[in-house]
């Protein structure tokens, strides 16, 4: 979500065990430093607590914010954050990827020719397969292959603090992200599935779809929540299989159609093109989405 004009927004995300009052000492705080809450979110799992804030400021004091929610998380011992999205400035996108190169090639050429307008300063992986295509560009590129995802997960919050990340792109990502990651950035991670989701969920889309016999195949760009390949979808694309398609030759099509519908997914989110609302996304008007 970009800042409103003239107007700077602030999104806070508070993360820990879960207890009383939370909701009302952050809300208390924005109001008193003279922001307006624009939304709201929280949910408990297992015992963690989450909770997502946007807050927009006429006039802003950080350093004044940073210090007062850096005293509440001491309070209330939890972990809260925050994040600026300041008018007039271009967004920060980190790709993260595994093995397969098709998306993350396909952001990269569109950032060059100028197809979306952002900063990538940062690829990470799940391993070091892709490195060379991050290099290439001139783009630092980290491997966070640790076994134990929680150990993995904190390094690339570490990353993702030190880049001032607005927009994370799952380009084939072969990790599942908890929700004490996710939670953090809500509807600011964007994936994207080789299926027509719910259908043929998980890794083998694919090979499901043609053992199956599928007749239209497709794949789905979505934003990430808790629940594994249930978050808002953004956009759809599918082909009709034909008698002569083999499992190769699907494979080819659907990662042609992955990159293009993931490249216009964060297109749309990065021209602020993009509303979510109980669960759905709407589509503001785009000239180029109307076919």
């Amino acid at each position: 979500m970009a800042a409103a004009r003239g107007k700077t927004i602030i999104e806070v995300t508070v993360v820990g065990p879960d207890r009383k009052g939370v909701v009302a000492d952050i809300t208390n705080f924005i109001f008193r430093n003279g922001g307006n809450i624009e939304k709201i979110n929280q949910n408990v799992v297992r015992g963690l607590f989450g909770m997502q804030l946007e807050a927009s400021f006429a006039e802003i004091d950080r350093k004044q914010l940073d210090d007062g929610l850096k005293q509440l998380s001491k309070k209330l011992s939890m972990e809260i954050k925050v994040h600026y999205q300041e008018p007039d400035r271009l967004q920060n996108v980190a790709i993260f990827v595994s093995k397969e190169p098709h998306c993350l090639a396909k952001l990269l050429e569109a950032k060059k020719k100028g197809e979306i307008k952002a900063n990538i300063p940062v690829v990470i992986g799940s391993d070091t397969t892709l490195k060379p295509m991050a290099d290439e560009v001139g783009i630092p590129f980290h491997a966070v292959a640790h076994i134990d995802q929680a150990e993995a997960e904190n390094k690339i919050l570490q990353l993702i603090d030190q880049y001032n990340i607005d927009l994370i792109v799952l380009a084939r990502y072969m990790r599942i992200l908890t929700p004490n990651f996710v939670w953090r950035y809500p509807n600011r991670i964007i994936n994207i599935h080789p299926s027509l989701l719910p259908a043929f969920p998980g890794a083998y889309a694919y090979v499901q779809a043609y053992e199956r016999g599928a007749k239209i195949v497709g794949c789905t760009a979505h934003f990430v929540t808790e629940d594994l390949d249930q978050g808002p979808i953004i956009s759809q694309e599918s082909f009709k299989v034909s008698k002569g398609d083999t499992l190769d030759t699907i494979k080819k099509k659907g990662q042609e159609m992955e990159a293009a519908t993931l490249l216009e997914a964060v297109r749309l989110y990065l021209e602020n093109k993009l509303e979510v609302y109980w669960g759905k996304v709407y589509v503001k008007d785009d000239e180029r989405t109307k076919k």
